[in-house]
Order: structure tokens, then C-alpha cells, then sequence
């Protein structure tokens, strides 16, 4: 996946003028309508995110009413989302994450991905899966459906090998690791 791509700055046109300066504040960039450029920015945005493990920082790139299907589990609102990755991040340890974009138009973007983590017994386990966004004139995610399957691996099958935090540069997108 392409790395460090960089996009103009854009006000969001959806917010009557009086409100330029709050709407500036709560904006996600990239904004829709997505480019190919401004797609795999946000899929990197939400990659380095998500490999923080820090679910409030994480929760703000979500509508305060998002909708969220992760596997067989639903869940509304962005309270939902940051109570759903505290637990995730406290049973899944030194986990890794790898997001390649799929496909993109105007306000969604389909993106696969691939992570890796340790349990609390020491078991290490890959999941693959894909995700289908819709984003909100603002830049926040309003929609995620995540289909994930995920099976154990040896400690010596990890490919997501770097310290924790986001993938560095050099590090292989999940196409160059052949998932």
C-alpha cells in the first residue's frame, strides 16, 4: 500500500459559513468525495490509528450515531466503538495490523486487512477480513461492516513484525506479503 501520500486541505462545503471554525475542528481529512490518492490516505490514517491501540483516539474517527457490524456483533454510536476496542486492545496484546485500499467511490471505500496478536496465554493468531466504510460529509465514518475470519499461528509464522505503533515505512503492505 502506498505510504505517505499527500493531499490538499479542503473546508468542508456542507457547513453554513457561520460555522467554517467549528466545522474546521471537527473535520476528518481527507473529506468526500474520495480520489484514489485521498482514499489510500484515509485507509493509512485509520492503519496508524488503529495501530496506536488507543480506543479514544480511535473512537473520535467515528459519527457520534455510526453503525458498526464487526463479525456477528452490532454496535451504535461512537461510545459503543470505544468500549468495543478497550476490550478488544485488553484481550488482543501486541497487536499489528496491516489495511490495503480494495476499491473506493465518492464517500466509501472497501479496504482488506490483515493482523496479527498474542492472547492472554500466550497463543498468537492472524485474522483477515475486509471492511466496507461509508463516510459522513465530515470526514467520520458512519458505517463499518467488518467480516473477519482468524485462525491460531506459531509465534515463527508472524509477518507484522515491527514495534508496536504504526508500520514503518519499509515495512511490506499485505500484497507484498502475498495475503
Amino acid at each position: 500500500m502506498a505510504r505517505g501520500v499527500k493531499i490538499g486541505t479542503r473546508i468542508a462545503t456542507a457547513f453554513p459559513q457561520t460555522n467554517q471554525e467549528e466545522a474546521k475542528m471537527t473535520e476528518r481529512q481527507p473529506l468526500p468525495p474520495f480520489t484514489r490518492e485521498t482514499a489510500i490516505r484515509k485507509v493509512q490514517i485509520a492503519e496508524d490509528a488503529w495501530n496506536s491501540r488507543d480506543p479514544h483516539k480511535v473512537a473520535l474517527a467515528y459519527s457520534e450515531d455510526t453503525q458498526w457490524r464487526n463479525r456477528a456483533e452490532f454496535l451504535t454510536g461512537r461510545e459503543a466503538v470505544r468500549a468495543f476496542l478497550t476490550r478488544k486492545w485488553t484481550r488482543e496484546q501486541e497487536y499489528r495490523l496491516v489495511k490495503e485500499i480494495w476499491a473506493f467511490e465518492e464517500a466509501r471505500i472497501a479496504v482488506r486487512f490483515a493482523y496479527e496478536y498474542r492472547d492472554g496465554s500466550g497463543q498468537w493468531h492472524r485474522a483477515y477480513g475486509n471492511e466496507n466504510w461509508e463516510f459522513d460529509a465530515t470526514g467520520h465514518m458512519q458505517r463499518r461492516i467488518a467480516s473477519i475470519n482468524e485462525h491460531t499461528i506459531d509465534e515463527t509464522e508472524r509477518k507484522l513484525l515491527w514495534p508496536l505503533g504504526p508500520r514503518p515505512d519499509e515495512h511490506p503492505g499485505l500484497t507484498e506479503l502475498g495475503f
